[in-house]
């Protein structure tokens, strides 16, 4: 039976583990997506959405108290500034597990733990479509230039 654990040690001592979930909420906050274990991703889970809901209201009081629970003070001003104000409609439910299958080693459950609202970036930009539209221009215009020069003799 399950009653009464509060919490998944993950098999590390405390400070360990509290170690670990500052990093890895860290990096959530800094990539908005991080691939790691379910277990691990479960109780990520349960610190980034407290923090989150905690972001949404201003103040020097819950400032500090995120910047507590998280190593880098760039990542606490991108929480506040951008990832609230993007979660600020939403009661709950700031994250979504994806699962991926089971790791080659040891198969253990391997998700992605990222953000409801984060976006693929696909890696096309939109410089390089341009780029490649002015190219096939400049080439059709002169094919069409040498054929009037044709046409004129």
């Amino acid at each position: 039976m399950k009653h009464r654990n509060g919490f998944n040690p993950l098999d590390r001592d405390q400070a360990h583990r509290k170690a670990l979930k500052r990093s890895m909420v860290t990096s959530l906050f800094r990539h908005e997506r991080i691939r790691t274990t379910k277990a691990k991703a479960l109780e990520i889970r349960r610190a980034a959405e407290k923090l989150i809901t905690r972001a949404k209201v201003d103040s020097v009081h819950n400032r500090r108290i995120v910047s507590a629970r998280l190593f880098d003070e760039g990542i606490v001003a991108k929480l506040f500034n951008d990832i609230a104000k993007r979660m600020q409609e939403r009661q709950g439910g700031y994250t979504r597990i994806i699962k991926l299958g089971e790791r080659y080693g040891d198969a253990a459950e391997v998700v992605i733990l990222e953000l409801v609202d984060y976006k693929l970036d696909t890696g096309d930009k939109p410089g390089k479509k341009e780029k490649k539209a002015d190219k096939s221009e400049k080439k059709s215009k002169t094919k069409s230039d040498k054929a009037k020069v044709k046409a004129a003799e």
